[in-house]
């Protein structure tokens, strides 16, 4: 590559002030967790030295394996519901048609709205006698009681992560759909290219960078699900929906024991870290470059 076609990039300065963010809020509070892991701590006292006795408990709960699973199984459901669903709706939001900027408001509502709110509303929603589930099941016969069935809750919660995330996800998609040529569009209409031939082979081979980032996103933000999980079900019915980040905050805030919820933060870290890795290996993203790049 000549130097006239070089890519310039920006100095390490500029990103200075993001890396002091990063690691002040970012790797320092895992660098204490990580050491809290190592002790035994009530959240009140000192902490007390206990080597490695947190991370041997951990293959001896039953909890964490199952909580673990739950949590894989919720990071998958979640990710096959909100990305498929995301890109559609993201790309026809960046489309002409018709009153499209009311709906797509319309759509972007739930992200005005806290995590909390947004459970308690489908708390109340869901509610086996006063809810939706109460009149439905006069009409068909199926049970009321949506939360309290442990077949049938953590879909329930699939559903609610889908109705808060699917904005912001829809919302990434539509901001690149926008930026692919029209051009590519015209000339395959010319073809003969049927819509959803255009957008299976044009709009989702250009969205292959959004989708990645989405997908990694949706990956990590699995780990964090446990306060719509708790104010919903608490985990419940029985440990259905006990994923592993709400047996961590029961394990540090309800039986106060820090030291343990810390190594299974850690845990959390390193698997949601992973995931992330594995993402980006599997889908050759860091050989990928901008499309913009030397244009």
């Amino acid at each position: 590559m000549t130097s006239a076609t070089r890519v310039q990039r920006p100095g390490a300065l500029w990103a200075a002030p993001a890396l002091v963010f990063f690691g002040l809020f970012g790797l320092a509070p895992i660098v204490i967790v990580a050491g809290l892991s190592f002790t035994t701590w009530n959240g009140l006292a000192s902490p007390e030295w206990a080597g490695l006795a947190n991370w041997r408990a951990l293959p001896s709960d039953k909890l964490v394996g199952s909580g673990m699973l739950i949590t894989l199984s919720l990071t998958v459901l979640t990710w096959a519901t909100q990305t498929p669903l995301a890109l559609a709706f993201g790309a026809w939001a960046a489309g002409p048609q018709r009153m499209r900027a009311v709906a797509s408001t319309i759509f972007f509502l739930p992200l005005l709205l806290s995590t909390a709110a947004i459970a308690l509303i489908w708390q109340a929603l869901l509610d086996p006698t006063f809810g939706l589930p109460a009149q439905w099941a006069e009409l068909t016969g199926l049970s009321a009681n949506v939360l309290g069935d442990p077949d049938v809750a953590l879909w329930a919660i699939v559903f609610v992560l889908l109705w808060q995330f699917l904005p912001f996800h829809m919302l990434l998609y539509q901001a690149a759909a926008k930026q692919i040529p029209t051009s590519l569009y015209e000339a395959a209409e010319i073809d003969g290219a049927s819509p959803l031939q255009r957008f299976w082979h044009i709009t989702v081979p250009q969205l292959r960078h959004t989708i990645i980032a989405s997908s990694v996103l949706i990956l990590v933000g699995s780990m964090t699900y446990f306060e719509t999980v708790l104010l919903l079900t608490g985990g419940g019915p029985g440990t259905a929906t006990r994923i592993l980040p709400l047996h961590m905050y029961l394990k540090g805030f309800s039986a106060f024991e820090m030291g343990y919820a810390s190594a299974i933060a850690v845990l959390l870290v390193a698997v949601g870290t992973g995931l992330s890795l594995l993402v980006v290996r599997v889908s050759g993203y860091s050989k990928m470059t901008s499309e913009r790049e030397g244009s």
